[in-house]
Order: C-alpha cells, then structure tokens, then sequence
C-alpha cells in the first residue's frame, strides 16, 4: 500500500470516528428517560431507565409511565404504543415550569433559614411535592444529587404553623431544625452537620415519619433539563426525578 493510500484510508477512518461521535452524542441528547412508572410493565420501564432515541414504548392496560424527552416531559397511560420521538407539541407553560424546578438552587442565606428569591407559596398552603428539584424533601426522604453543598435546602410540604426536627448523620453529629411559621425552606446546618458525598443521614420529627437521606455531591451541573435528569438517573437519585415527574402533563394515546 502506497503512503498515499495509508493516508486516504486514515483520514477515512478518522472521518468514520468523528460521524460516530456526533451521532452518539446526539443520540445521548435525543434519548428519554423514566421518571416515574407503575402498573404491570414497571419492571420493563423502571424509574431512571434511558431509552434509545426514537424509541418505541408499548404499556398495557394499567400502566402508566412519565417520560422526559428532548420536548419535555409527558404521562403515557396503557395500553398503547408511543414513540418517544420528541415532535409532540407540548404546552409551553408546562415546559417553562419543568425549566425553573431545575434551575439550580439560590444560595443566598436569608436570617429566616430560608433561601432568599426562593418560590414560596402563601403561608396555609400545603404543597405536594418541591418546586425546585435541588430541595430535600424531608417528609419522604431518598437519595439526593447536590449541586451546591453550602446551600443544601430543606424542604417540608406543610408550612401553616412552626416546625422542628432533628438532623442526624451516620458519623454522629447532629443539629436541631426549626422552621417558622409560613416557611417550607431551610437551609441544611452545614456547620453542625457537614454535607459529605455519600453520607447516610436522617430526619426525625414530631409530626411525621423519621426518613432516611443520602446525598451525592456532583462534580458539575448540566444547563440542559435532559442532561440534569440523566445526571439523577446515574447516581439513583430518584426522589428528584420524582419531582420531575410531577411537572408532566398527560398526553393522548399514540402521543
């Protein structure tokens, strides 16, 4: 083989390389993911599974799975077929929404405990879920990815009137945790308890169950929805999916 040949068939090959690259990257961005799934097929569509670009899911009567996609996310209800090919027209409002729950956590501190310029409803409320993916939800617990660990925020679903817990880690240390009346967030006692990757914690308090919380911090945080989702499906940080779920709206069948 001539030089010239050898350098043809290099440049080939590199060439070959560098389309596989792209394509396995925009297929990485195209995939979707499980947020949520129950019924008969939950076990096939696990929570955190990724599925292949312009895949095609087909559920049975009973079931019902949440999905992210590059278009947002979207419930599909059994039985039927879907393709996840990420061309459904969704609601921009919905898709506005699941943007600001996975905008990183502000980590101002405010005297309150709470986070300033953090969404808070009005002060009988009782939320069901977090409107931010970077809150501990304390009344479920699970593992949780951490963008920024100085601004940990504790979150609880019901802020009409005062609350207190108690924060322990599995190496001892401990802190007690107030809310005030009319506040669902608080920050994380990093002083009292550090925030370290990894760690087993729990939550006690008087009015609810102890729940158990393991965090895992990230090195870096992703700017897209999809790639922040596929970081919480990675290191089995499910009670942020969860959260991402809750933004879904349901679609029609064959949608």
């Amino acid at each position: 083989m001539s030089l010239a040949d050898t350098k043809t068939r290099k440049a080939v090959v590199a060439g070959l390389m560098a389309a596989g690259c792209l394509f396995s990257a925009g297929s990485a961005l195209a995939q979707a993911i499980v947020v949520r799934s129950t019924g008969p097929s939950a076990a096939e569509y696990p929570q955190g599974r990724k599925l292949p670009a312009n895949a095609s899911v087909t559920l049975r009567a009973g079931d019902r799975l949440t999905v992210l996609d590059k278009a947002g996310t979207r419930v599909l209800s059994g039985p039927g077929s879907f393709a996840l090919n990420g061309a459904i027209n969704r609601n921009e409002t919905a898709g506005s929404a699941l943007a600001s729950l996975t905008v990183r956590t502000p980590g101002a501190r405010v005297r309150t405990g709470a986070v300033r310029g953090a969404p808070l409803a009005a002060s009988t409320a009782e939320a069901n879920a977090p409107d931010s993916v970077w809150y501990v939800d304390v009344s479920k617990g699970g593992t949780f990815c951490v963008a920024d660990p100085t601004a940990v925020v504790l979150w609880r679903p019901n802020r009409a009137s005062e609350g207190a817990g108690k924060l322990l880690s599995a190496d001892g240390s401990m802190a007690d945790v107030a809310w005030k009346a009319g506040s669902a967030l608080k920050l994380w006692p990093v002083a009292s308890v550090p925030v370290v990757d990894g760690q087993s914690y729990t939550f006690s308090n008087p009015v609810g169950p102890t729940v158990k919380i393991r965090l895992k911090l990230l090195a870096s945080v992703p700017s897209e929805d999809m790639a922040v989702a596929s970081v919480f499906a990675d290191n089995g940080c499910n009670a942020q999916l969860d959260v991402i779920a809750n933004s879904a709206a349901p679609q029609a069948a064959g949608g």
